[in-house]
């Protein structure tokens, strides 16, 4: 078969034995089928949306499913013995999807036949057929590598299925807890490609169908006579984001635009907003999902006011300790080295840093890409790349950064991983992966990189995984300042507002004969782009080092490890910007001022073994 133009899919609905494994799962055991379980990875992450629809028993099938570690790729999965054609037909309606939208993947033609019958304009496809249509289906979507796309249908299947323990509807939405927010003026402006999506895309709940171009939007954004609004949605289920878009036109109290994206269908929002707007003229133009009135409002519907919000729900604010400041350190070495000296003020600290993995292999969970996918990424794939990668872990996706109930006052962030690591773009997904410094592994000769990494004992990167690793990533080399910028604002929009967030700078000093060509280039390239974020963010407050480390003196064996006592230095300046912060100033701690005393006074040797397990 041919995928149909006009209709790109958006949900694949795969059958499972001979289908998605091979075999027959209540006769025994089934084969996984490597290139199906690829590419469910790879579509979802292009925002395909998978689910299944398989006579067979759930719990043993979902067993399975969980032990090929793909569960969590698949929503509404509807696993049973009844026929498939009415099952996939009730199906599509409870994910708010057209037939032609879908593909539908069987062994069997009966059932292709039957799904065909109940549900007109479905595509459908023979398993055998998956080898030409694998690469059609990963060029559909776009990129998607965070699973957004799949989230708001996890959400959708969280709602519907506690709809069902309802036999009132009314019931239902006052239980469910739904809130809406509205955004006018310019906080509409940064929203524009989500609103020129909106309006050209949707149809099931588009009012007005008045497509529109970018630019034409762009200008009338920003026309006094027009009032722009986006409306936001949460409820107990979760955050549906960006789902509603208006515009009036003041003069004419007239409707031009009114659309809505159906993830809310059935929630009563688009007859709210009508009736927030005060029930304005509008002329409704072909076919919608839902009537609209002139005066009706709904009861279970709240307005929210009006903030930016997190992607990801912000850490909860803590609990400030008596007398005592409590401080996350996120980062590396430098910050270890720093925080016996900062426990020479009444401060509690919290280190959450670097660490060598089972692999022998040291894990930065500092670098600002992971930590997004830390916080982002579904749990399988964070799995995945656990598995796949001997750089990474499992504990690589759990920084005590995110730990519930940690409670801290000030978060102290050194980013010098995101100056120093080079990203690795995997081809199948689009995700960005931080390793190495300053080359390029694709590149390289793989046994002999191999063999490096034998001399400093790392495990599991040999020479075929470094092969392996060439064939499925390629080198997007390091973060660019822009990027940067924009990982620290969504660090910055996970914290509670009253928590600081203080970063500190990198050295710029020269390290004759060091194989980290560029480096000081590159850190006053990164420095600028902190201190530019920092100067225009509010809470945001740095520390810089360059005053304090500024010769070839003052580092040991590279710009990022500096001498013992600059790190006194660091750590009293760290003290006055948290002591700003506090209002007053930091009283000190005589068990840390005891402490730290003692580890100056260390033989030279000892301490300089101390300082190696604290790199």
């Amino acid at each position: 078969m041919t995928l149909a133009t006009d209709s790109p899919i958006k949900l694949l609905i795969w059958d499972l034995d001979d289908t998605f494994w091979r075999g027959t799962l209540s006769e025994g055991a089934v084969e996984a089928v490597a290139e199906n379980l690829q590419l469910v990875r790879d579509t979802a992450a292009r925002g395909l949306v998978h689910t299944i629809v398989s006579k067979n028993d759930f719990a043993l099938a979902e067993a399975r499913l969980q032990e090929l570690g793909i569960r969590d790729l698949f929503v509404f999965p509807q696993i049973s013995w009844q026929p498939k054609g009415p099952i996939i037909k009730q199906l599509l309606e409870q994910m708010q999807l057209r037939a032609p939208n879908a593909l539908f993947l069987d062994d069997n033609p009966i059932n292709l036949a039957e799904a065909q019958y109940y549900n007109p304009g479905l595509q459908t496809a023979d398993p055998r057929e998956l080898p030409q249509l694998a690469p059609l289906l990963r060029a559909s979507g776009k990129p998607d590598p965070t699973f957004s796309r799949l989230e708001q249908y996890k959400l959708l299947e969280r709602q519907q299925q506690a709809r069902t323990q309802y036999d009132d509807n009314l019931a239902f939405l006052q239980d469910a807890q739904v809130r809406v927010e509205f955004r006018e003026g310019a906080a509409v402006l940064p929203d524009l490609d989500r609103l020129e999506e909106l309006i050209n895309r949707s149809n099931q709940l588009n009012f007005t169908k008045h497509r529109v171009t970018k630019a034409g939007l762009a200008a009338s954004l920003t026309d006094p006579s027009r009032r722009w609004g986006t409306v936001r949605v949460q409820d107990r289920f979760g955050d549906y984001g960006l789902v509603g878009i208006y515009c009036l036109n003041r003069p004419e109290n007239r409707l031009e635009q009114l659309v809505f994206s159906c993830r809310i269908l059935h929630l009563g929002v688009e007859q709210f907003t009508y009736a927030h707007l005060g029930f304005p003229a509008l002329e409704v133009q072909g076919d919608v999902a839902t009537t609209l009135n002139g005066t009706d409002q709904p009861t279970w519907i709240t307005v929210q006011q009006s903030t930016p919000q997190a992607a990801v729900s912000p850490l909860p604010s803590p609990t400030v300790a008596a007398n005592r400041l409590r401080v996350l350190l996120k980062g590396g070495c430098d910050l270890g080295q720093l925080t016996p000296y900062l426990q020479t003020y009444q401060v509690d600290v919290t280190e959450d840093f670097n660490y060598v993995n089972d692999h022998q292999v040291p894990v930065h969970t500092e670098h600002t890409e992971l930590l997004r996918l830390s916080r982002t990424l579904p749990p399988a794939e964070q799995q995945r790349l656990a598995d796949s990668l001997p750089f990474l872990d499992r504990e690589a996706f759990r920084p005590r950064l995110w730990e519930p109930g940690l409670g801290f006052d000030a978060l102290v962030y050194s980013p010098l991983m995101d100056y120093t690591q080079d990203l690795y773009r995997e081809k199948a997904t689009g995700l960005l992966i931080p390793f190495g410094a300053y080359q390029d592994l694709t590149q390289l000769d793989p046994a002999a990189q191999a063999q490096r990494y034998a001399q400093r004992k790392f495990r599991g990167l040999d020479e075929a995984f470094l092969r392996r690793f060439r064939g499925e990533f390629t080198y997007a080399g390091p973060l660019t300042p822009a990027r940067f910028q924009e990982n620290l604002a969504w660090l910055r929009e996970q914290l509670p507002a009253a928590v600081p967030l203080i970063l500190l700078t990198g050295a710029e000093v020269e390290v004759p004969g060091s194989a980290e060509a560029g480096a000081v280039q590159r850190h006053q390239q990164m420095n600028a782009a902190l201190l530019d974020f920092a100067a225009r963010t509010p809470n945001v407050q740095v520390v810089d080092v360059r005053p304090i480390v500024r010769t070839r003196a003052d580092v040991t064996n590279n710009l990022r490890h500096y001498q013992r006592p600059l790190y006194k230095q660091l750590a009293d300046q760290l003290a006055a910007e948290l002591a700003c912060h506090q209002g007053g100033k930091l009283k000190r701690s005589v068990v840390g001022q005891m402490r730290a005393a003692f580890l100056d006074a260390l033989p030279t040797p000892v301490r300089k073994v101390w300082d190696r397990l604290r790199q």
